[in-house]
């Protein structure tokens, strides 16, 4: 299990959305001049499409994410 520290603190979108401990997700993270997917686990479920923060790395294209909201964007709506 080699861990990819490079994609931990990219930010992705979730392509499926994650359950909790009920079972992972699907993340597109731009990463290494291209894209990439990695299985995304998380402590509570988020919805598809949700933009997430990878905050550490299990190894073998699985990753640990958290909600995330990019600071320096205005506010919606």
């Amino acid at each position: 299990m080699t861990r990819d520290e490079a994609v931990v603190g990219c930010t992705g979108e979730l392509l499926i959305g994650t359950r909790g401990a009920e079972g992972p997700g699907e993340v597109l993270v731009r990463i290494r001049g291209g894209s990439e997917t990695f299985l995304a686990w998380s402590d509570e479920p988020l919805p598809e499409g949700a933009t997430v923060l990878v905050v550490d790395s299990r190894g073998t294209r699985q990753v640990d994410v958290i909600s995330w909201a990019d600071p320096l964007e205005p506010p919606a709506g």
